[in-house]
């Protein structure tokens, strides 16, 4: 996330420095505290977290622990990777949901940080989950927050309640109470009640927030900070947990070019944890808050299980195996090319996704120069083609990829790079029906895999040993042969290039994935 990229790099350049000592001592701890500490600081940390963060982390980092282990540099990694997990909130936290409904979720916070955008994110995603959210008009303050909500409200699919016009006019605590009946009426099983907010703290806003709270009797008060506020965010939920309190906290507008100071300070300071994280402008953009996950993301060491999770959303399971089902007894088309292309895009950015793959921090660059309508551009290329070139490309002639060319706006060499690229991944599909190893661009051999061809025909590779006479001499030479190290395989997890020991993707590698999705 853009959020923590100057930390995270900060960070990540510290431990860098660290692994190249074998062994630590008081001194280095010292030195790698102390620049810990500046990082936190610059990223506009609260100074009583960072005092806390930094001498939990010495202390630990002097113990048995770290003296004890056989990567010294490694263990201090953990050890500030343990515990940004507990000044994030160490354990998620789910929304509470009333034992009787309808759950009643309160939306609190200052005027711009996000609480109308998000009441209608959390709608979408508990519509999703099967519940029937009602969204109450109570932010009667604000010019057009009524006519806003109510735009948001259609968007996420949601009902709304707006009985009053707003602009001034109208009893948000009366709004916000009724709207609860009428969710009871209508069997609604979630309330999701917008209140007002104020450019800064007063004594009217907590007056009104409090009023409401007392009148609808929430289940959660969901206080929403502007990540991109720094330390005002922080003082402000202090003000608000003095004045009203709140049972948990939103992360709004995490996908900033901010420093992220309000993610690792608020939870710690208010000892209420942060539930939901919003991380961009669509609907989809809400993720819950795992402190775990995020401190990995923190530290430049991936968000594995969050792109697993939105994989496994994306993807439908019987589509699947329905395509692999076809890919063994029939040929890969053009469509199922295509069919697999809207799947990848229901995941999301790629930039984001590529973001969680571990070491991706240090390709930042890389990352943004990555053009992401490469892949509404080759959607164009196949949509502008007949069901029977779609079926089989082998029929494109020369007047075929000029008519294609300009139904799609591109060029034929565009044309051309596509269906190029269509036949290289045909052939890897095939193999993997087949039960083989494909050639993945930017990836080596795979020791003992069988490629696509030794898979087609059943053969296996004799192992060598010594061919000598000497039964004596043959059982030393074939013991030296069984002691040599096998061979390092030459890329690393998720198809892509090796990196030394970060395992981060080269610049080839991202240029070859572009490639992959894109133009040639």
């Amino acid at each position: 996330m853009a959020t923590f990229g100057t930390l995270s790099d900060r960070l990540t350049e510290t431990f860098r420095n660290l692994r190249k000592k074998g062994q630590l001592t008081p001194a280095d701890v010292d030195g790698t505290v102390r620049e810990i500490r500046r990082a936190l600081l610059e990223a506009d940390v609260a100074l009583t977290v960072v005092k806390e963060f930094t001498a939990k982390v010495r202390e630990r980092a002097l113990g048995d622990e770290v003296n004890r282990a056989l990567n010294p540099a490694q263990q201090v990694v953990q050890i500030v990777n343990e515990e940004l997990i507990a000044i994030l909130g160490g354990q998620q936290r789910r929304l509470q949901f009333a034992k009787n409904p309808p759950t009643v979720i309160m939306l609190a916070g200052l005027q711009g940080s996000g609480k109308t955008t998000f009441a209608g994110k959390l709608a979408h995603q508990l519509e999703k989950e099967g519940h029937t959210p009602l969204l109450v008009a109570a932010d009667l303050q604000r010019p057009n927050a009524v006519n806003q909500l109510q735009v948001v409200a259609q968007r996420a699919g949601a009902a709304v309640y707006a009985p009053e016009p707003g602009n001034g006019v109208g009893d948000p605590v009366k709004v916000a109470r009724d709207g609860v009946e009428v969710a009871r009426r209508q069997q609604h099983d979630i309330v999701i009640i917008d209140t007002a907010g104020r450019l800064g703290v007063d004594a009217e806003l907590m007056k009104q927030a409090g009023d409401i709270r007392r009148a609808t009797d929430p289940d959660e008060v969901l206080f929403v900070i502007d990540a991109m506020s720094g330390q005002d965010a922080v003082n402000t939920a202090k003000a608000f947990q003095d004045g009203v309190d709140f049972t948990g906290v939103v992360l709004s507008k995490l996908d900033g070019d901010s420093k992220g100071g309000a993610a690792l300070s608020v939870a710690s300071i208010t000892g209420r944890p942060i539930i939901y994280a919003s991380t961009g402008e669509g609907l989809d953009d809400l993720e819950a808050f795992h402190p775990d996950r995020m401190a990995s993301r923190i530290l430049d060491l991936g968000d594995i299980l969050t792109l697993i999770e939105q994989a496994q959303s994306a993807f439908d399971e019987a589509e699947a195996m329905k395509m692999a089902e076809k890919l063994a007894t029939e040929n890969f088309t053009l469509e199922d090319f295509l069919e697999q292309m809207q799947q990848l895009k229901k995941m999301g950015s790629m930039k984001k996704m590529l973001g969680m793959l571990p070491g991706m921090g240090q390709m930042k660059q890389q990352l943004d120069d990555f053009d992401e309508r490469e892949i509404d551009r080759t959607e164009a290329i196949i949509r502008s083609m007949t069901p029977v070139e779609r079926r089989n490309p082998k029929v494109l002639n020369g007047s075929r990829r000029m008519r294609i060319a300009r139904g799609s706006g591109m060029t034929v060499t565009d044309v051309n790079a596509l269906v190029n690229r269509f036949e290289q991944a045909a052939k890897m599909m095939k193999t993997v029906a087949r039960g083989g190893t494909p050639n993945i661009p930017g990836m080596g051999p795979i020791p003992g895999a069988r490629t696509g061809a030794s898979a087609k025909r059943g053969k296996q590779t004799k192992a060598k040993g010594s061919r000598s006479g000497n039964p004596a001499k043959r059982a030393a030479e074939n013991a030296g042969i069984a002691a040599q190290p096998p061979a390092a395989p030459t890329g690393s997890g998720f198809g892509l290039g090796g990196a030394g020991a970060t395992g981060a993707p080269s610049e080839a590698d991202l240029a070859e994935l572009q490639k992959m999705l894109g133009r040639g």
